[in-house]
C-alpha cells in the first residue's frame, strides 16, 4: 500500500518535469470544454494506454514491440490530423478523412464552427494516443517499479503500481487542464482571441507531433530544468518501504571501498560502435559501466560528460562502456538505438540489454546508473542520475593513477 501511495506521488511529480511538455499541447487541446465529457475521458486514456505500454516494455517479444511501434505511428498520425483540425478545420476534416471513417468519427468529430470535438468517445482516444507517446522521466521511484516488472513480468502488483504512478501523473495534469479552462473559457467571449487561441493550441500540437517523430523531443527536453524531481521522489523513498540508491556518498570516499566484481557480458550480445568486448579483455584497464536507455531526458544530460571523458582518457586506460536497457517497448528496436546514438554523438562501445541480463547482475534500480571498475575488474564506486560530475571525474582519475597510468589529465571536463 506504501509503495502504491510512493507510485501516486511520484507520477503527480511528472508535472513538474521536462518530459510532460511535449504532451501539454494534447491535453490543452481539450482546455474550455466541459471536464465530465472531454478533460477527464482524455486523461483516462491517458492513463490506460501508458500503463499498457509499459506492460509491453516488460513483456517484451518482437510482436510487443511491433504492437508498440504500430500503435505510436497511428498515435502520430491521430494527434497531426487534430491539430489540423483545431490550424484548418476544413482542410483537415478533407485530407484526414480516411481516419475519420476508420476511427468511427471518434477522434474528429469536430464541429465545422470550431473544430473541436466534445464528446467523451473522441477525448477517449486522443487520450490513448497521448499515452502511446508519453515518455516520462525515470526518477527513482519509477525505475524501482519498473525495475521490479522487469525482474517479476507482469504481475497484478507491476499492474497497479504502473496504474497508480499513471493516475498521479494525470491528477496533476486535470488540475493545470482546470486552470487553462478558466482562461479558454474568458477568451470565448471575444471570437478573434477565441480563434487564436484554437489555432495556437493547433501549432503547439502540431510542432509537438513533429518533434516527437523526428526524436527531437529529448534533445531539447534535455536542456530544461522545471525541478528536481528525483530529489523529491528520494525523500519519498527514504520514508517508504524501500531506500534509495545512494552513490554520491560512495563516490565521496577518499578511499574506494570493493562494492564486487565486474559481471561478465552476456555471450551472443548485441554490440555497437565496437567488437564484442568481454572482462578478460578488460582487465589491466578502468572501466566506466553507464547504464542508460535513449529516452530517458536524465540519461541524454549526463551523456556530454561521458562523452568528454571517453574523449579525454581514451588514452590513458579508461573505457566507457554503455550498456542500454530500455525503459519503454520501441527503445528495444535496433535500429532506433542506433539512431538515437548517431543523433546523441555517442561514439564509445554499448551493449544492448533488452533481457535486463547486465541490469540484474548489477542489482541496478536507476537510470542513468554509473558504475566504476578498476584495473583487476572491482566495481569500486557507483553513482545514480545526474550530477556529482566533479566527484565522479575525479573517481576515474584515482582509479587511473591506482592502476599506475602515467601522465594521467588532470582537471575537470566542462562540456
Amino acid at each position: 500500500m506504501v509503495l502504491l501511495l510512493l507510485a501516486f506521488l511520484a507520477g503527480g511529480l511528472t508535472i513538474l518535469s521536462p518530459c510532460i511538455l511535449p504532451v501539454l499541447p494534447f491535453v490543452f487541446s481539450r482546455a474550455g470544454q466541459p471536464f465530465l465529457r472531454s478533460g477527464l475521458p482524455l486523461l483516462a486514456g491517458m492513463a490506460i494506454s501508458f500503463t499498457a505500454v509499459a506492460l509491453l516494455a516488460v513483456l517484451g517479444g518482437s510482436w510487443a514491440l511491433r504492437a508498440n511501434l504500430l500503435g505510436r505511428t497511428a498515435a502520430l498520425v491521430l494527434l497531426g490530423c487534430f491539430g489540423l483540425a483545431l490550424v484548418a478545420p476544413r482542410f483537415a476534416e478533407r485530407f484526414c478523412q480516411p481516419l475519420v471513417r476508420l476511427g468511427g468519427r471518434l477522434a474528429l468529430r469536430q464541429e465545422r464552427r470550431d473544430g473541436s470535438g466534445t464528446g467523451p468517445a473522441a477525448s477517449v482516444v486522443l487520450g490513448v494516443a497521448t499515452g502511446l507517446l508519453w515518455a516520462p522521466c525515470a526518477g527513482p521511484i519509477l525505475g524501482l517499479v519498473l525495475t521490479g516488472a522487469a525482474l517479476q513480468g507482469a504481475t497484478p502488483q507491476t499492474v497497479l503500481l504502473l496504474l497508480a504512478y499513471a493516475l498521479g501523473a494525470v491528477t496533476s495534469l486535470a488540475l493545470v487542464l482546470l486552470v487553462g479552462g478558466r482562461l479558454a473559457l474568458a477568451l470565448k467571449g471575444a471570437v478573434p482571441a477565441a480563434v487564436w487561441w484554437r489555432r495556437g493550441l493547433g501549432g503547439a500540437v502540431l510542432l509537438s507531433v513533429g518533434a516527437i517523430a523526428l526524436g527531437l523531443d529529448q534533445a531539447s527536453l534535455a536542456r530544461f530544468a522545471l525541478a528536481d524531481t528525483n530529489a523529491l521522489e528520494k525523500t519519498l523513498l527514504r520514508h517508504g518501504p524501500t531506500r534509495p540508491p545512494g552513490g554520491s556518498a560512495v563516490i565521496a570516499a577518499s578511499n574506494l571501498p570493493v562494492l564486487g566484481t565486474l559481471p561478465p557480458f552476456p555471450k551472443g550480445a548485441v554490440w555497437l560502435h565496437s567488437p564484442p568486448l568481454s572482462r578478460d579483455q578488460l582487465w589491466g584497464k578502468v572501466v566506466l559501466i553507464d547504464i542508460w536507455t535513449y529516452s530517458c531526458i536524465n540519461c541524454v544530460r549526463t551523456l556530454p560528460h561521458v562523452r568528454a571523458w571517453a574523449q579525454k582518457y581514451r588514452n590513458h586506460g579508461l573505457v566507457v562502456i554503455g550498456v542500454h536497457s530500455p525503459e519503454f517497448a520501441f527503445e528495444r528496436d535496433l535500429a532506433n538505438v542506433r539512431k538515437a546514438s548517431g543523433r546523441l554523438g555517442v561514439t564509445f562501445p554499448v551493449v544492448i540489454d533488452n533481457d535486463f541480463t547486465i541490469w540484474k547482475a548489477f542489482n541496478n534500480t536507476y537510470w542513468p546508473a554509473f558504475y566504476f571498475i578498476d584495473h583487476q575488474g572491482r566495481i569500486r564506486a557507483s553513482h545514480f542520475g545526474e550530477g556529482s560530475y566533479a566527484k565522479s571525474e575525479q573517481t576515474i582519475q584515482q582509479l587511473l593513477r591506482e592502476a599506475g597510468f602515467r601522465n594521467v589529465p588532470t582537471g575537470l571536463v566542462r562540456p
